[in-house]
């Protein structure tokens, strides 16, 4: 009796093993089927070659798995929000062109300004050879009724428009927001893999406001809390706005947690009597209280005259090139910065569809070298090395598409 109980029990392990064999097979099956099975959905690109166009892009501060977002998501449509106000309407068409020279993936432009500049907007996106790859919202300023001339005139003005995006957007998953005097030197799609890296409690990115803390603003002068040793700066803020909205913030006003639209009244009404930059001051005393949820990134992300005008002081520029330029305290419109002004006259003057070696990269490198009795033209290759490169990869990308 007890060697048939063996051999039944033999038996039913043996049956058991070929359904589980079978069941996985089938499995298998449905997967490799046109349509068939998450695997594939997953990572098939959205038009034939999207893999390896975005691979070809090349190394960077990302990492090598910074495309692995993408693969993951390849339909998915990059989301980028832009404020202009006042005489800012030239800087932002300029950033713009930009953003879509590199990219790869689709584009959607939210532009916030004020009412006078839509038209103006509408006339110049519309003359864009967009060849299908970009699309725009144009939207007026908007803030909170009851203290809507607070929040305008707080900093620059419309400046802290930003902080409200998550709220007015509620369909965005994901944003990266620029302020308008950014220029990409290489594909916003590079800095929107980011969201791929970011960790369970991260909910936004942001770079530093300094390298070197003996010329820091914040751990020097600021009369509030800041994030980490020398602030962050909010002209490039990449964020999760899907989490920023579901989030409950730690702070410093009531040991009740508060979400995103409970939190920025209360912190303006604390510290408007102690904040210089606005919006930026506001953020980083939330990202003080609530460091775990920032993702930092390196400093050629977000490159300023404050990393050359003292001594160049971003080791990773100095390394890889700059990736997105900054021209704040209006660089690009005086003679005080010519590396910056160079950078960004000679985006704003490349017409869509001309050479870019012989139209931009050339004129432009003549006009860096003009700039070495400045501190930022003595590196001036940092300016340049990036661009090259993306200029490269476009032309690598094209020819892979014939």
């Amino acid at each position: 009796m007890r060697r048939l109980a063996r051999v039944s029990l033999l038996c039913l392990g043996c049956a058991v093993c070929s359904l589980l064999y079978g069941l996985s097979q089938l499995a298998l099956s449905l997967e490799q089927e046109p349509g068939g099975g998450r695997e594939r959905q997953a990572r098939e690109p959205a038009t034939p070659g999207a893999w390896r166009q975005a691979g070809s892009a090349g190394r960077g501060a990302a990492g090598s798995g910074r495309y692995d977002y993408m693969k993951t998501h390849p339909s998915e449509k990059m989301h980028l929000a832009v404020v202009a106000c006042g005489e800012r309407l030239e800087e932002t068409v300029t950033m713009l062109r930009s953003a879509i020279i590199f990219s790869i993936k689709p584009l959607h432009f939210h532009i916030f300004a004020e009412d006078q500049l839509h038209e103006s907007f509408k006339d110049i996106l519309e003359e864009f050879p967009y060849e299908g790859k970009v699309n725009y919202t144009i939207y007026p300023i908007t803030f909170p009724s009851e203290s809507a001339a607070e929040w305008k005139k707080l900093f620059k003005p419309c400046a802290s428009q930003r902080l409200f995006l998550p709220l007015i957007l509620k369909n965005v998953d994901s944003l990266l927001y620029v302020d308008t005097d950014i220029l990409f030197l290489r594909p916003v799609d590079d800095i929107w893999s980011f969201l791929g890296k970011f960790n369970s409690t991260q909910i936004a990115a942001m770079a530093p406001e300094h390298e070197e803390p003996r010329i820091g603003w914040y751990n020097r002068f600021a009369r509030h809390p800041y994030y980490g040793v020398t602030g962050i700066n909010s002209g490039v803020m990449l964020m999760n706005m899907t989490r920023i909205r579901r989030k409950y913030f730690k702070n410093d006003m009531t040991p009740v947690r508060l979400q995103w639209g409970e939190i920025l009244m209360p912190l303006l009404k604390k510290y408007k009597l102690n904040i210089t930059w606005g919006d930026q001051d506001l953020l980083n005393i939330m990202f003080f209280h609530n460091p775990e949820s920032l993702y930092v990134f390196p400093c050629q992300w977000n490159y300023r005259p404050d990393h050359c005008i003292y001594g160049s002081n971003c080791k990773a520029a100095e390394e890889e090139g700059i990736f997105i330029l900054h021209g704040n305290r209006g660089v690009y419109h005086d003679d005080k910065q010519p590396t910056f002004r160079a950078v960004y006259e000679a985006i704003k003057n490349y017409s869509f569809g001309d050479d870019l070696v012989h139209s931009l990269l050339q004129p432009l490198e003549r006009e860096l070298q003009k700039t070495t009795h400045t501190y930022c033209g003595r590196v001036y290759k940092v300016f340049i090395k990036q661009l090259t490169k993306s200029v490269r990869d476009l032309y690598a990308r094209r020819s892979k598409g014939r």
